[in-house]
């Protein structure tokens, strides 16, 4: 069996990170990331600067990293305004994303959700058009931060849509981290009714301790796309206390030990997660990473 980890570190962990890095510094990790066997790697956003100062060398970045036929950059993509910068730089597909909570979508979108599924069409039909593939972002899926829990109606609608209009792969988000296992089968079983397992991915924090076995209970359900942040980077800035997205290298560990193949290099991305807290000058919330600090330490 083998499981497709999408790195979203650089997108999804730089944005809630306080520190901007230098361009040069989000190449080297980029490489750095590639030499551990990444092929799916988000690599930035074109939201408007104005709201994440972080990300607002996306073109640049783009034009540094390595020409690799194997490896699919991605960049997420808010409107068509971001969709014009996107095209000007080589990445390979493009992501959009919202909410199943109106109360969520507002916050981090500004839009409700009827608004952002129609910017959302325009951003597909036009990536389209170019020959460039969509995925979908869909967040608070098994929980929301203003709302509690979300009406599974409410979620396979927004997904139905979706992938009507032509997005390939959905992400289901656990964006405040609140999944337990029996949420996971439950949510998996529901949205499979009317959107094809392979055509669903997994994105999981890790607020609560839960990302790694949710991860793995989503696995067993059938899911075989997660995705994942180096060093256990990110959160939500609209979603209070939501801290990060699951480890890659937990999940790495965890499949190697299980024989899943993943394609990544553990000792490389444990590399990797220390040329990140040295940067940061903090520990980072992986506890594969931690564990390899301190027998490197010994």
């Amino acid at each position: 069996m083998k499981i497709k980890l999408v790195e979203v570190g650089l997108r999804d962990g730089l944005q809630n990170e306080s520190v901007t890095l230098p361009t040069e510094v989000k190449k080297e990790i980029a490489v750095r990331l590639l030499h551990a066997g990444v092929k799916h790697l988000e690599v930035s956003s074109f939201v408007s600067p104005k709201w994440i100062p972080q990300l607002k060398d996306a073109e640049e970045l783009f034009h540094l990293l390595p020409v690799r036929d194997d490896v699919t950059y991605r960049a997420l993509v808010p409107n068509l305004k971001g969709l014009t910068r996107a095209l000007m730089t080589p990445a390979s597909e493009y992501a959009v994303f919202m909410s199943a909570s109106e109360s969520h979508n507002l916050k981090n979108i500004n839009k409700n959700i009827a608004d952002t599924l129609i910017t959302i069409k325009e951003v597909v039909q036009l990536a389209t058009e170019k020959g460039k593939p969509v995925r979908g972002y869909v967040s608070t899926v098994f929980g929301c931060p203003y709302e509690g829990n979300i009406a599974m109606s409410q979620v396979v609608h927004i997904c139905e849509q979706l992938i009507e209009m032509g997005i390939y792969e959905i992400s289901l988000g656990d964006t405040i981290g609140v999944a337990t296992p029996k949420r996971v089968k439950e949510v998996i079983q529901s949205v499979r009714q009317s959107v094809p397992l392979h055509q669903l991915a997994g994105h999981f924090h890790d607020t609560r301790g839960m990302g790694v076995v949710n991860s793995y209970v989503a696995v067993e359900e059938g899911i075989t796309t997660l995705d994942s942040a180096i060093g256990g980077l990110g959160g939500c800035p609209y979603a209070p206390g939501a801290s990060g997205n699951v480890s890659t290298e937990d999940l790495v560990y965890l499949f190697d030990r299980e024989g899943i193949e993943t394609g990544l290099n553990l000792t490389e991305l444990n590399e990797t997660s220390l040329f990140l807290q040295e940067i940061f000058a903090k520990p980072l919330p992986s506890k594969v990473f931690q564990s390899y600090v301190a027998q490197k330490e010994a």
